[in-house]
Protein backbone atom coordinates (compact mmCIF):
# COMPACT_ATOMS: atom_id res chain seq x y z
CA UNK A 1 0.00 0.00 0.00
CA UNK A 2 1.71 3.46 -0.68
CA UNK A 3 2.31 5.82 2.06
CA UNK A 4 -0.57 8.09 0.92
CA UNK A 5 -3.10 5.50 1.84
CA UNK A 6 -4.89 6.24 5.27
CA UNK A 7 -5.04 3.15 8.18
CA UNK A 8 -9.24 3.19 7.25
CA UNK A 9 -8.28 2.60 3.63
CA UNK A 10 -5.92 -0.26 4.57
CA UNK A 11 -8.84 -1.78 6.94
CA UNK A 12 -10.89 -1.81 3.79
CA UNK A 13 -9.01 -3.21 1.23
CA UNK A 14 -8.28 -6.43 3.82
CA UNK A 15 -12.09 -6.37 4.60
CA UNK A 16 -11.67 -4.71 8.16
CA UNK A 17 -14.58 -2.29 7.79
CA UNK A 18 -15.17 -0.10 10.75
CA UNK A 19 -18.46 0.41 12.72
CA UNK A 20 -20.25 3.16 12.24
CA UNK A 21 -19.34 4.20 15.69
CA UNK A 22 -15.55 4.25 14.79
CA UNK A 23 -16.09 5.83 11.61
CA UNK A 24 -17.81 8.65 12.95
CA UNK A 25 -14.66 8.51 15.36
CA UNK A 26 -12.28 8.57 12.45
CA UNK A 27 -13.92 11.68 10.96
CA UNK A 28 -13.35 13.38 14.17
CA UNK A 29 -9.65 12.29 14.67
CA UNK A 30 -8.76 13.72 11.11
CA UNK A 31 -10.62 17.34 12.34
CA UNK A 32 -13.57 17.12 9.44
CA UNK A 33 -16.83 16.42 11.69
CA UNK A 34 -19.41 15.04 10.44
CA UNK A 35 -22.13 17.16 8.64
CA UNK A 36 -25.10 17.89 10.95
CA UNK A 37 -27.21 15.48 8.95
CA UNK A 38 -25.99 12.83 6.46
CA UNK A 39 -25.19 13.01 3.09
CA UNK A 40 -27.63 12.03 0.54
CA UNK A 41 -25.97 13.70 -2.94
CA UNK A 42 -28.92 13.43 -6.38
CA UNK A 43 -27.22 12.67 -9.11
CA UNK A 44 -30.27 13.36 -11.48
CA UNK A 45 -31.19 9.46 -12.13
CA UNK A 46 -31.45 8.68 -8.35
CA UNK A 47 -29.93 9.19 -5.09
CA UNK A 48 -25.74 8.46 -3.85
CA UNK A 49 -26.19 7.83 0.53
CA UNK A 50 -22.83 7.81 1.81
CA UNK A 51 -23.12 5.11 4.07
CA UNK A 52 -20.67 6.22 6.94
CA UNK A 53 -22.28 9.97 6.96
CA UNK A 54 -25.47 8.39 8.79
CA UNK A 55 -25.63 7.99 12.65
CA UNK A 56 -27.06 4.43 12.35
CA UNK A 57 -28.51 1.79 10.14
CA UNK A 58 -32.50 2.28 10.94
CA UNK A 59 -31.77 6.19 9.98
CA UNK A 60 -29.90 4.79 6.32
CA UNK A 61 -32.45 2.12 5.74
CA UNK A 62 -35.35 4.66 6.33
CA UNK A 63 -33.57 7.21 3.45
CA UNK A 64 -33.17 4.35 0.93
CA UNK A 65 -37.11 3.54 1.50
CA UNK A 66 -37.88 7.03 1.02
CA UNK A 67 -36.56 6.41 -3.28
CA UNK A 68 -39.01 8.10 -5.34
CA UNK A 69 -40.40 6.28 -8.23
CA UNK A 70 -38.51 6.03 -12.00
CA UNK A 71 -35.53 6.53 -10.08
CA UNK A 72 -32.91 4.38 -8.23
CA UNK A 73 -30.78 5.40 -5.21
CA UNK A 74 -27.84 3.72 -3.79
CA UNK A 75 -25.81 3.69 -0.22
CA UNK A 76 -22.06 3.17 -0.82
CA UNK A 77 -19.79 2.89 1.95
CA UNK A 78 -21.99 0.69 3.76
CA UNK A 79 -19.69 -0.52 6.50
CA UNK A 80 -22.64 -3.22 8.42
CA UNK A 81 -24.52 -4.20 5.91
CA UNK A 82 -26.42 -6.86 8.04
CA UNK A 83 -27.84 -4.15 9.96
CA UNK A 84 -29.00 -2.30 7.54
CA UNK A 85 -30.71 -5.05 5.53
CA UNK A 86 -32.23 -6.02 9.00
CA UNK A 87 -34.11 -3.24 9.22
CA UNK A 88 -36.30 -4.02 6.02
CA UNK A 89 -35.39 -7.28 4.59
CA UNK A 90 -38.12 -7.65 2.46
CA UNK A 91 -37.42 -4.33 0.50
CA UNK A 92 -33.72 -3.93 0.53
CA UNK A 93 -30.99 -5.99 -0.69
CA UNK A 94 -27.18 -6.35 -1.01
CA UNK A 95 -26.28 -5.35 -4.50
CA UNK A 96 -24.23 -7.75 -6.17
CA UNK A 97 -21.88 -5.15 -7.66
CA UNK A 98 -18.26 -4.83 -6.99
CA UNK A 99 -16.39 -1.63 -5.80
CA UNK A 100 -13.30 -0.68 -7.38
CA UNK A 101 -10.73 2.02 -6.35
CA UNK A 102 -7.71 3.28 -8.23
CA UNK A 103 -5.00 4.44 -6.24
CA UNK A 104 -3.80 7.94 -7.88
CA UNK A 105 0.17 6.85 -6.86
CA UNK A 106 -0.91 3.66 -9.04
CA UNK A 107 -2.24 5.86 -12.18
CA UNK A 108 0.07 5.49 -15.39
CA UNK A 109 -0.81 8.01 -18.21
CA UNK A 110 -1.66 6.68 -21.29
CA UNK A 111 0.69 5.90 -24.21
CA UNK A 112 -1.63 5.80 -26.99
CA UNK A 113 -3.29 8.84 -28.42
CA UNK A 114 -6.98 8.43 -29.14
CA UNK A 115 -8.08 10.79 -31.70
CA UNK A 116 -11.21 12.25 -33.61
CA UNK A 117 -13.03 13.16 -30.43
CA UNK A 118 -13.26 15.97 -27.90
CA UNK A 119 -14.17 15.33 -23.65
CA UNK A 120 -16.57 18.52 -22.35
CA UNK A 121 -18.73 19.14 -19.43
CA UNK A 122 -22.05 18.71 -20.31
CA UNK A 123 -23.46 22.10 -20.82
CA UNK A 124 -26.66 22.86 -22.46
CA UNK A 125 -30.04 21.36 -22.70
CA UNK A 126 -29.11 19.78 -25.86
CA UNK A 127 -26.16 18.46 -24.33
CA UNK A 128 -28.41 16.44 -21.90
CA UNK A 129 -30.67 15.32 -24.16
CA UNK A 130 -28.04 14.00 -26.22
CA UNK A 131 -26.58 12.08 -22.92
CA UNK A 132 -29.69 10.64 -21.67
CA UNK A 133 -30.59 9.55 -25.80
CA UNK A 134 -27.39 7.85 -24.69
CA UNK A 135 -28.57 6.02 -21.63
CA UNK A 136 -31.31 5.04 -23.08
CA UNK A 137 -29.42 3.28 -26.12
CA UNK A 138 -27.51 1.19 -22.87
CA UNK A 139 -30.72 0.34 -20.68
CA UNK A 140 -29.58 2.95 -18.10
CA UNK A 141 -32.11 5.66 -16.46
CA UNK A 142 -31.84 9.07 -17.97
CA UNK A 143 -30.70 12.02 -16.26
CA UNK A 144 -32.92 15.19 -14.60
CA UNK A 145 -30.82 17.95 -14.70
CA UNK A 146 -33.19 19.87 -13.12
CA UNK A 147 -32.99 17.38 -9.56
CA UNK A 148 -28.97 17.43 -9.45
CA UNK A 149 -27.19 18.75 -6.07
CA UNK A 150 -25.51 21.74 -6.94
CA UNK A 151 -22.34 21.58 -7.45
CA UNK A 152 -20.90 23.47 -4.43
CA UNK A 153 -22.90 21.57 -2.33
CA UNK A 154 -20.54 17.85 -3.59
CA UNK A 155 -22.96 17.10 -6.39
CA UNK A 156 -22.20 15.72 -9.28
CA UNK A 157 -20.19 16.76 -12.13
CA UNK A 158 -20.80 15.25 -15.68
CA UNK A 159 -18.61 14.88 -18.94
CA UNK A 160 -19.21 13.67 -22.49
CA UNK A 161 -17.52 12.79 -25.61
CA UNK A 162 -18.04 14.50 -28.68
CA UNK A 163 -17.55 13.01 -31.99
CA UNK A 164 -15.21 15.64 -33.73
CA UNK A 165 -16.34 15.04 -37.40
CA UNK A 166 -20.05 14.64 -36.50
CA UNK A 167 -20.91 16.45 -33.06
CA UNK A 168 -22.44 13.68 -32.28
CA UNK A 169 -22.18 12.83 -27.77
CA UNK A 170 -20.73 9.09 -28.49
CA UNK A 171 -19.98 9.01 -24.19
CA UNK A 172 -20.44 10.45 -21.14
CA UNK A 173 -19.33 9.87 -17.34
CA UNK A 174 -20.41 11.47 -14.21
CA UNK A 175 -17.94 12.05 -10.91
CA UNK A 176 -18.26 13.10 -7.30
CA UNK A 177 -15.74 14.99 -5.35
CA UNK A 178 -15.53 13.24 -2.08
CA UNK A 179 -13.77 16.40 -0.13
CA UNK A 180 -16.31 19.09 -1.77
CA UNK A 181 -19.72 16.07 -0.67
CA UNK A 182 -18.53 15.22 2.41
CA UNK A 183 -15.57 16.34 3.90
CA UNK A 184 -14.12 12.88 2.96
CA UNK A 185 -10.59 13.17 4.99
CA UNK A 186 -9.57 10.43 2.67
CA UNK A 187 -9.85 13.00 -0.07
CA UNK A 188 -11.56 10.77 -2.74
CA UNK A 189 -13.73 10.63 -5.25
CA UNK A 190 -15.94 8.38 -7.35
CA UNK A 191 -16.42 7.93 -11.09
CA UNK A 192 -20.55 6.83 -11.68
CA UNK A 193 -22.33 6.29 -15.26
CA UNK A 194 -20.08 5.47 -17.83
CA UNK A 195 -21.49 4.80 -20.85
CA UNK A 196 -20.61 4.49 -24.42
CA UNK A 197 -22.29 4.77 -27.53
CA UNK A 198 -22.96 1.41 -29.08
CA UNK A 199 -22.72 1.96 -32.37
CA UNK A 200 -19.34 4.13 -31.95
CA UNK A 201 -16.56 3.23 -34.42
CA UNK A 202 -13.86 5.63 -32.29
CA UNK A 203 -11.92 2.77 -30.61
CA UNK A 204 -10.90 4.36 -27.22
CA UNK A 205 -13.86 6.43 -25.79
CA UNK A 206 -14.54 4.76 -22.49
CA UNK A 207 -10.87 4.61 -21.61
CA UNK A 208 -10.31 8.24 -22.79
CA UNK A 209 -13.56 9.33 -20.34
CA UNK A 210 -12.03 7.11 -17.00
CA UNK A 211 -8.42 8.98 -17.75
CA UNK A 212 -10.26 12.69 -17.89
CA UNK A 213 -11.84 11.98 -14.62
CA UNK A 214 -8.75 10.21 -13.10
CA UNK A 215 -6.40 13.28 -14.60
CA UNK A 216 -9.41 16.30 -13.59
CA UNK A 217 -9.41 15.05 -9.93
CA UNK A 218 -5.36 14.28 -9.28
CA UNK A 219 -5.39 18.35 -10.34
CA UNK A 220 -7.44 18.61 -7.62
CA UNK A 221 -5.20 17.22 -4.49
CA UNK A 222 -7.55 14.06 -4.71
CA UNK A 223 -6.11 10.68 -3.78
CA UNK A 224 -8.39 8.00 -5.02
CA UNK A 225 -11.20 7.21 -7.51
CA UNK A 226 -13.33 4.66 -6.52
CA UNK A 227 -16.66 3.16 -8.78
CA UNK A 228 -18.82 0.13 -8.40
CA UNK A 229 -19.64 -2.19 -11.44
CA UNK A 230 -21.44 -5.10 -11.62
CA UNK A 231 -19.87 -8.13 -10.83
CA UNK A 232 -20.35 -9.82 -14.22
CA UNK A 233 -19.57 -7.31 -16.53
CA UNK A 234 -16.12 -8.46 -17.87
CA UNK A 235 -15.69 -5.85 -20.39
CA UNK A 236 -15.71 -3.07 -18.14
CA UNK A 237 -13.58 -4.77 -15.45
CA UNK A 238 -11.00 -5.47 -18.35
CA UNK A 239 -10.65 -2.06 -18.93
CA UNK A 240 -10.11 -0.80 -15.10
CA UNK A 241 -7.86 -3.77 -14.61
CA UNK A 242 -5.65 -2.32 -17.41
CA UNK A 243 -6.11 1.03 -15.56
CA UNK A 244 -4.69 -0.13 -12.31
CA UNK A 245 -8.19 -0.54 -10.38
CA UNK A 246 -8.48 -2.97 -7.36
CA UNK A 247 -11.23 -4.66 -5.51
CA UNK A 248 -12.25 -2.71 -2.62
CA UNK A 249 -13.96 -4.64 0.37
CA UNK A 250 -16.94 -2.66 0.76
CA UNK A 251 -20.88 -2.70 0.17
CA UNK A 252 -23.57 -1.47 -1.44
CA UNK A 253 -27.20 -1.82 -0.65
CA UNK A 254 -30.21 -1.03 -2.73
CA UNK A 255 -34.55 -0.61 -2.45
CA UNK A 256 -36.36 -3.45 -4.27
CA UNK A 257 -37.72 -2.37 -7.86
CA UNK A 258 -38.40 -2.59 -11.26
CA UNK A 259 -35.16 -1.26 -12.75
CA UNK A 260 -33.04 -3.11 -9.85
CA UNK A 261 -35.36 -6.76 -10.42
CA UNK A 262 -32.52 -8.59 -12.25
CA UNK A 263 -30.27 -7.86 -9.00
CA UNK A 264 -32.01 -9.64 -6.58
CA UNK A 265 -34.27 -12.05 -8.08
CA UNK A 266 -31.22 -13.38 -9.58
CA UNK A 267 -30.71 -15.20 -13.23
CA UNK A 268 -34.09 -16.36 -14.53
CA UNK A 269 -35.22 -18.66 -17.03
CA UNK A 270 -34.31 -16.52 -19.76
CA UNK A 271 -30.93 -16.64 -19.11
CA UNK A 272 -29.34 -17.97 -22.12
CA UNK A 273 -32.46 -16.10 -24.79
CA UNK A 274 -30.35 -13.45 -27.52
CA UNK A 275 -31.62 -9.73 -26.91
CA UNK A 276 -34.66 -10.54 -29.67
CA UNK A 277 -36.22 -13.14 -27.18
CA UNK A 278 -34.77 -11.72 -24.16
CA UNK A 279 -36.64 -8.01 -24.85
CA UNK A 280 -40.10 -9.93 -25.59
CA UNK A 281 -39.58 -12.10 -22.31
CA UNK A 282 -38.82 -9.33 -19.96
CA UNK A 283 -42.22 -7.40 -21.05
CA UNK A 284 -44.20 -10.50 -20.59
CA UNK A 285 -42.32 -10.68 -16.93
CA UNK A 286 -43.43 -7.00 -16.01
CA UNK A 287 -47.25 -7.88 -17.13
CA UNK A 288 -47.84 -10.74 -15.21
CA UNK A 289 -47.67 -12.99 -17.89
CA UNK A 290 -46.61 -16.71 -17.24
CA UNK A 291 -43.68 -17.55 -19.54
CA UNK A 292 -41.39 -20.93 -20.73
CA UNK A 293 -38.36 -20.84 -22.14
CA UNK A 294 -38.98 -23.79 -24.75
CA UNK A 295 -35.58 -23.49 -25.73
CA UNK A 296 -33.13 -20.37 -24.87
CA UNK A 297 -30.60 -20.91 -27.94
CA UNK A 298 -33.65 -20.76 -30.53
CA UNK A 299 -35.18 -18.17 -29.00
CA UNK A 300 -38.36 -20.44 -28.52
CA UNK A 301 -40.44 -19.53 -26.21
CA UNK A 302 -44.06 -19.90 -24.81
CA UNK A 303 -46.65 -16.97 -23.12
CA UNK A 304 -49.84 -17.70 -20.92
CA UNK A 305 -52.35 -15.63 -19.63
CA UNK A 306 -55.76 -15.33 -18.66
CA UNK A 307 -56.41 -18.65 -20.74
CA UNK A 308 -54.44 -17.38 -23.56
CA UNK A 309 -51.33 -19.45 -24.74
CA UNK A 310 -49.18 -18.32 -27.53
CA UNK A 311 -45.76 -19.66 -28.93
CA UNK A 312 -42.76 -17.20 -29.83
CA UNK A 313 -39.98 -17.52 -31.71
CA UNK A 314 -38.27 -14.44 -30.91
CA UNK A 315 -40.86 -11.63 -32.47
CA UNK A 316 -42.54 -14.74 -34.89
CA UNK A 317 -45.45 -15.90 -32.95
CA UNK A 318 -48.20 -18.24 -33.44
CA UNK A 319 -50.20 -15.34 -34.79
CA UNK A 320 -48.41 -15.29 -38.18
CA UNK A 321 -49.93 -17.73 -40.76
CA UNK A 322 -47.66 -20.46 -42.58
CA UNK A 323 -48.82 -18.48 -45.96
CA UNK A 324 -47.72 -14.91 -44.94
CA UNK A 325 -44.21 -16.19 -43.35
CA UNK A 326 -43.73 -18.11 -46.70
CA UNK A 327 -44.36 -14.83 -48.61
CA UNK A 328 -41.32 -12.94 -46.74
CA UNK A 329 -39.21 -15.86 -46.61
CA UNK A 330 -39.89 -16.37 -50.76
CA UNK A 331 -37.99 -12.72 -52.04
CA UNK A 332 -39.96 -13.30 -55.03
CA UNK A 333 -43.31 -14.37 -53.78
CA UNK A 334 -42.75 -10.62 -51.70
CA UNK A 335 -41.80 -9.10 -54.74
CA UNK A 336 -45.46 -10.36 -56.88
CA UNK A 337 -47.93 -9.42 -53.60
CA UNK A 338 -46.34 -6.19 -53.00
CA UNK A 339 -46.51 -5.63 -56.64
CA UNK A 340 -50.50 -6.37 -56.38
CA UNK A 341 -50.59 -3.45 -53.83
CA UNK A 342 -49.17 -0.86 -56.31
CA UNK A 343 -46.13 -0.37 -54.27
CA UNK A 344 -42.72 0.25 -55.88
CA UNK A 345 -40.25 -2.10 -55.83
CA UNK A 346 -36.95 -3.14 -58.26
CA UNK A 347 -36.43 -5.03 -61.28
CA UNK A 348 -36.27 -8.86 -60.67
CA UNK A 349 -35.55 -12.02 -62.30
CA UNK A 350 -34.11 -14.99 -60.80
CA UNK A 351 -30.67 -15.82 -62.07
CA UNK A 352 -30.03 -18.07 -64.83
CA UNK A 353 -27.56 -18.82 -67.79
CA UNK A 354 -24.11 -16.21 -67.57
CA UNK A 355 -25.97 -14.79 -70.57
CA UNK A 356 -29.03 -14.13 -68.69
CA UNK A 357 -27.63 -12.83 -66.05
CA UNK A 358 -25.34 -10.75 -68.38
CA UNK A 359 -28.46 -9.21 -70.27
CA UNK A 360 -29.63 -8.48 -66.84
CA UNK A 361 -26.73 -6.57 -65.96
CA UNK A 362 -26.17 -4.93 -69.15
CA UNK A 363 -30.17 -3.29 -68.55
CA UNK A 364 -29.49 -2.13 -65.49
CA UNK A 365 -25.94 -1.53 -65.28
CA UNK A 366 -25.54 -1.88 -61.40
CA UNK A 367 -27.51 -5.01 -59.65
CA UNK A 368 -27.89 -6.79 -56.21
CA UNK A 369 -27.04 -10.94 -55.71
CA UNK A 370 -29.47 -12.55 -52.66
CA UNK A 371 -30.21 -16.04 -52.37
CA UNK A 372 -34.10 -16.23 -52.70
CA UNK A 373 -34.80 -17.48 -49.26
CA UNK A 374 -32.34 -15.90 -46.57
CA UNK A 375 -31.92 -13.66 -43.37
CA UNK A 376 -29.53 -11.77 -41.56
CA UNK A 377 -27.50 -10.69 -44.58
CA UNK A 378 -25.74 -13.74 -45.81
CA UNK A 379 -25.48 -14.26 -48.83
CA UNK A 380 -25.91 -10.85 -50.41
CA UNK A 381 -23.99 -8.70 -52.70
CA UNK A 382 -24.74 -5.09 -53.38
CA UNK A 383 -23.86 -2.54 -56.22
CA UNK A 384 -22.28 -5.07 -58.82
CA UNK A 385 -21.58 -3.76 -62.15
CA UNK A 386 -18.85 -6.47 -63.07
CA UNK A 387 -20.27 -9.73 -64.34
CA UNK A 388 -17.52 -12.22 -63.47
CA UNK A 389 -17.94 -10.30 -59.69
CA UNK A 390 -21.44 -11.42 -60.62
CA UNK A 391 -21.09 -14.85 -61.31
CA UNK A 392 -18.78 -14.73 -58.31
CA UNK A 393 -22.22 -13.48 -55.96
CA UNK A 394 -24.22 -16.13 -57.58
CA UNK A 395 -21.64 -18.78 -56.31
CA UNK A 396 -21.59 -17.48 -52.53
CA UNK A 397 -25.12 -17.02 -52.90
CA UNK A 398 -25.90 -20.18 -53.86
CA UNK A 399 -24.11 -21.89 -50.37
CA UNK A 400 -27.91 -20.45 -48.70
CA UNK A 401 -30.17 -21.30 -51.78
CA UNK A 402 -30.28 -22.91 -54.72
CA UNK A 403 -32.63 -20.42 -55.91
CA UNK A 404 -30.59 -16.73 -56.51
CA UNK A 405 -32.25 -13.61 -57.29
CA UNK A 406 -31.16 -10.99 -59.75
CA UNK A 407 -32.62 -6.92 -58.50
CA UNK A 408 -31.51 -3.50 -59.92
CA UNK A 409 -29.48 -1.63 -57.56
CA UNK A 410 -31.21 1.38 -56.11
CA UNK A 411 -29.14 4.46 -54.45
CA UNK A 412 -30.29 5.82 -51.29
CA UNK A 413 -30.43 4.76 -47.19
CA UNK A 414 -31.22 1.27 -46.02
CA UNK A 415 -34.80 2.11 -43.91
CA UNK A 416 -36.45 -0.71 -41.67
CA UNK A 417 -39.75 0.39 -40.62
CA UNK A 418 -41.12 -2.29 -37.99
CA UNK A 419 -45.47 -2.37 -38.07
CA UNK A 420 -47.21 -4.64 -35.28
CA UNK A 421 -50.57 -5.19 -35.56
CA UNK A 422 -50.78 -2.92 -38.74
CA UNK A 423 -49.14 0.02 -36.92
CA UNK A 424 -45.86 1.79 -37.85
CA UNK A 425 -44.02 1.58 -34.03
CA UNK A 426 -40.50 2.18 -35.38
CA UNK A 427 -38.27 3.23 -38.08
CA UNK A 428 -34.60 3.30 -38.68
CA UNK A 429 -31.76 4.01 -41.28
CA UNK A 430 -29.50 1.00 -41.59
CA UNK A 431 -25.39 1.76 -42.02
CA UNK A 432 -23.40 -0.54 -43.32
CA UNK A 433 -20.43 -1.59 -40.84
CA UNK A 434 -17.56 0.87 -41.30
CA UNK A 435 -13.95 1.62 -39.52
CA UNK A 436 -12.69 4.69 -39.08
CA UNK A 437 -8.53 4.92 -39.35
CA UNK A 438 -6.15 5.91 -37.28
CA UNK A 439 -2.58 6.71 -39.38
CA UNK A 440 -1.22 3.63 -37.64
CA UNK A 441 -3.32 0.18 -37.96
CA UNK A 442 -3.96 -1.51 -41.26
CA UNK A 443 -7.25 -2.01 -42.26
CA UNK A 444 -8.25 -5.67 -41.50
CA UNK A 445 -6.68 -4.71 -37.85
CA UNK A 446 -9.49 -1.82 -38.19
CA UNK A 447 -12.01 -4.57 -38.86
CA UNK A 448 -11.37 -7.01 -36.64
CA UNK A 449 -11.68 -4.45 -33.46
CA UNK A 450 -14.71 -2.53 -34.65
CA UNK A 451 -15.79 -6.14 -35.33
CA UNK A 452 -15.08 -7.27 -31.28
CA UNK A 453 -17.18 -3.92 -30.25
CA UNK A 454 -20.24 -4.53 -32.01
CA UNK A 455 -19.65 -8.32 -30.98
CA UNK A 456 -19.60 -6.25 -27.35
CA UNK A 457 -22.92 -4.42 -27.74
CA UNK A 458 -24.67 -6.71 -29.08
CA UNK A 459 -24.34 -9.45 -27.00
CA UNK A 460 -22.17 -11.33 -30.03
CA UNK A 461 -25.21 -10.57 -32.34
CA UNK A 462 -23.39 -8.34 -34.98
CA UNK A 463 -20.03 -9.00 -36.43
CA UNK A 464 -17.96 -7.95 -39.24
CA UNK A 465 -17.38 -11.16 -41.88
CA UNK A 466 -13.66 -10.94 -43.29
CA UNK A 467 -15.76 -13.05 -46.60
CA UNK A 468 -15.32 -11.94 -50.15
CA UNK A 469 -18.09 -9.42 -49.68
CA UNK A 470 -15.99 -7.78 -47.47
CA UNK A 471 -12.84 -7.97 -49.40
CA UNK A 472 -14.29 -6.89 -52.45
CA UNK A 473 -16.08 -3.53 -50.68
CA UNK A 474 -12.30 -2.50 -49.72
CA UNK A 475 -10.91 -3.03 -52.79
CA UNK A 476 -13.72 -0.69 -54.29
CA UNK A 477 -12.75 1.88 -52.40
CA UNK A 478 -9.22 1.59 -53.38
CA UNK A 479 -7.68 -0.05 -50.25
CA UNK A 480 -6.38 -4.39 -49.46
CA UNK A 481 -6.61 -5.52 -46.11
CA UNK A 482 -3.25 -4.54 -45.02
CA UNK A 483 -3.68 -0.74 -46.23
CA UNK A 484 -2.83 1.71 -43.15
CA UNK A 485 -5.91 3.76 -43.50
CA UNK A 486 -4.95 7.63 -42.48
CA UNK A 487 -6.27 9.13 -39.54
CA UNK A 488 -9.59 10.25 -39.54
CA UNK A 489 -10.56 8.73 -42.68
CA UNK A 490 -13.95 6.57 -42.48
CA UNK A 491 -13.98 3.39 -44.76
CA UNK A 492 -17.37 1.62 -45.69
CA UNK A 493 -16.62 -1.83 -45.00
CA UNK A 494 -19.80 -3.44 -46.37
CA UNK A 495 -22.28 -2.88 -48.99
CA UNK A 496 -25.16 -4.26 -47.24
CA UNK A 497 -26.49 -2.30 -43.90
CA UNK A 498 -27.37 -5.47 -41.95
CA UNK A 499 -26.97 -5.85 -38.26
CA UNK A 500 -25.89 -8.95 -38.22
CA UNK A 501 -23.10 -8.72 -40.19
CA UNK A 502 -21.64 -5.47 -38.42
CA UNK A 503 -24.12 -2.40 -39.59
CA UNK A 504 -25.61 -0.04 -37.52
CA UNK A 505 -29.30 1.97 -36.61
CA UNK A 506 -29.80 5.81 -36.57
CA UNK A 507 -33.76 5.65 -34.98
CA UNK A 508 -35.53 8.37 -37.16
CA UNK A 509 -38.90 6.79 -35.99
CA UNK A 510 -39.90 10.76 -35.69
CA UNK A 511 -39.31 12.42 -38.28
CA UNK A 512 -40.73 9.53 -40.85
CA UNK A 513 -42.79 10.70 -43.81
CA UNK A 514 -46.66 10.00 -43.73
CA UNK A 515 -46.08 8.32 -47.29
CA UNK A 516 -43.56 5.83 -46.19
CA UNK A 517 -45.77 4.71 -43.17
CA UNK A 518 -48.73 4.39 -45.65
CA UNK A 519 -46.63 2.37 -47.86
CA UNK A 520 -45.50 0.06 -44.62
CA UNK A 521 -49.03 -0.65 -43.57
CA UNK A 522 -49.96 -1.21 -47.12
CA UNK A 523 -47.22 -3.74 -47.44
CA UNK A 524 -47.98 -5.26 -44.27
CA UNK A 525 -51.94 -5.62 -45.08
CA UNK A 526 -50.85 -7.30 -48.55
CA UNK A 527 -48.65 -9.40 -46.51
CA UNK A 528 -51.27 -9.74 -43.73
CA UNK A 529 -48.50 -10.24 -41.40
CA UNK A 530 -49.24 -8.97 -37.78
CA UNK A 531 -45.42 -8.47 -37.16
CA UNK A 532 -43.31 -7.42 -39.65
CA UNK A 533 -39.85 -5.77 -40.68
CA UNK A 534 -39.88 -3.74 -43.82
CA UNK A 535 -36.98 -2.70 -45.99
CA UNK A 536 -37.17 0.32 -48.24
CA UNK A 537 -34.39 1.97 -50.45
CA UNK A 538 -34.86 5.98 -50.02
CA UNK A 539 -33.46 9.48 -50.28
CA UNK A 540 -34.30 10.37 -46.35
CA UNK A 541 -36.57 8.97 -44.07
CA UNK A 542 -38.45 12.52 -44.37
CA UNK A 543 -38.90 12.21 -48.31
CA UNK A 544 -41.69 10.60 -49.81
CA UNK A 545 -39.96 8.39 -52.39
CA UNK A 546 -39.13 5.25 -51.59
CA UNK A 547 -38.17 1.27 -53.25
CA UNK A 548 -39.20 -1.63 -51.14
CA UNK A 549 -36.43 -4.40 -51.07
CA UNK A 550 -37.99 -7.03 -48.91
CA UNK A 551 -39.83 -8.27 -45.69
CA UNK A 552 -38.53 -10.25 -42.67
CA UNK A 553 -41.11 -12.20 -40.33
CA UNK A 554 -38.87 -12.56 -37.54
CA UNK A 555 -37.57 -8.79 -37.29
CA UNK A 556 -35.39 -7.71 -34.44
CA UNK A 557 -37.34 -6.00 -31.94
CA UNK A 558 -34.57 -4.77 -29.72
CA UNK A 559 -32.56 -3.09 -32.76
CA UNK A 560 -35.11 -0.31 -32.46
CA UNK A 561 -35.08 0.56 -28.39
CA UNK A 562 -35.76 3.17 -26.89
CA UNK A 563 -39.39 2.82 -29.42
CA UNK A 564 -41.54 0.88 -27.95
CA UNK A 565 -41.74 -2.30 -29.54
CA UNK A 566 -41.39 -4.90 -26.70
CA UNK A 567 -44.41 -3.18 -25.43
CA UNK A 568 -46.46 -2.91 -28.61
CA UNK A 569 -45.52 -6.59 -29.39
CA UNK A 570 -47.07 -7.96 -26.06
CA UNK A 571 -49.78 -5.64 -26.73
CA UNK A 572 -50.74 -7.86 -29.91
CA UNK A 573 -50.53 -10.67 -28.10
CA UNK A 574 -52.15 -10.01 -24.79
CA UNK A 575 -54.10 -7.03 -25.12
CA UNK A 576 -55.99 -7.05 -21.67
CA UNK A 577 -52.44 -7.23 -20.27
CA UNK A 578 -52.25 -3.37 -21.10
CA UNK A 579 -51.24 -1.15 -17.83
CA UNK A 580 -54.00 0.82 -16.97
CA UNK A 581 -53.43 4.68 -17.97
Amino acid sequence: MKPLATAYNQRLLRGQAPSYERLQARFAEDGSALDAKPVVLHCGWGRVLVGHTFPDPVCLANELLNEQAGERDIALYVAAPQQVLAQSPQQLFLDPSDTLRLWFTDYRPATRVFRGFRIRRVQSEADWQAVNALYLARNMLPVDPTLLTARHQGGPVYWLAEDEDSGAVIGSVMGLNHHTAFHDPENGSSLWCLAVDPLCSRPGVGEVLVRHLVEHYMSRGLIYLDLSVLHNNQQAKKLYGKLGFRTLSTFAIKRKNGINQPLFLGPGPEVGLNPYARILVEEAYKRGIDVHIDDASAGLFTLSHGGRRIRCRESLSDLTSAISMSLCQDKSLTHAVLSQAGLSLPVQQLAGTADDNLAFLDEHQRIVVKPLDGEQGNGVAVDLSDIEHVQQAIEAARAFDSRVLLESFHEGLDLRIVVIGFEVVAAAIRKPAQVVGDGHHRVVQLIEAQSRRRQAATDGESRIPLDAETERTVIAAGYTYDSILPAGEILAVRRAANLHTGGTLEDVTEVLHPVLIDAAVRAARALDIPVVGLDLMVPAADQPEYVFIEANERVGLANHEPQPTAERFIDLLFPHSQPAP
